[in-house]
């Protein structure tokens, strides 16, 4: 595991459309299909990050909080799975299933969507308005494992109240950090 930052791409970026399975349902979903009225937050997860089971749970609880309010969820994984056999399809399924993921959990076998959005880590989060701009990007809070911080989601909290309260969301942006996206290395594995 490398400790690695998130991107942080332009603000105002559209957000690049995309078609994944869902590892739960087995059927392709587009990003225009799961797309919230209000805001729509992308999350790149894996299963075996231990930066992503530290936020599993305030992740679950926001996606519930906020889906009533016209935010959408959408968790992605884009690991090379050849290496990292725990961020399977299978494995995504039973995750999701376990932890009750209110959120669709994709697979990006072909890390193009990771590469259209710059993607680093994992956990690392997009949230983009109803125009599909890029309005935060950036940590959930700053609660990491074995910091003892509590887990809020402040800082997508933040962002969410803001579009839904029709205000600005400030550009003052903290990268989120995690393990580094397990990318493929060879031409056979692309």
């Amino acid at each position: 595991m490398s400790l690695t930052p998130s991107n942080m791409i332009a603000l105002g970026t559209l957000a690049p459309e995309f078609t994944l399975p869902d590892t739960v349902t087995g059927k392709d979903v587009a990003l225009n299909q799961l797309k919230g009225g209000k805001a729509t937050v992308v999350m790149f997860l894996s299963n075996h990050c231990p930066y992503v089971q530290h936020v599993n749970s305030e992740l679950v609880r926001l996606a519930k909080e906020y889906v009533s309010q016209g935010v959408a969820f959408i968790a992605i994984s884009s690991n090379d799975i050849k290496s990292y056999p725990d961020d399977s399809p299978e494995k995504m399924k039973e995750t999701a299933l376990r932890l009750k993921y209110p959120f669709p959990y994709l697979y990006d076998e072909k890390q193009k969507v990771a590469k259209d959005y710059d993607a680093a880590c994992t956990p690392d989060f997009y949230v983009f308005n109803g125009n599909r701009r890029l309005v935060y990007r950036g940590q959930l809070d700053d609660s990491r494992p074995g910091n003892k911080i509590p887990l809020t989601g402040k800082d997508i909290r933040q962002a969410l109240d803001s579009i839904i309260a029709g205000r600005e969301v400030s550009p003052y942006q903290r990268p989120s950090i995690g393990c580094n996206i397990k990318w493929k290395h060879t031409m056979h594995d692309l």
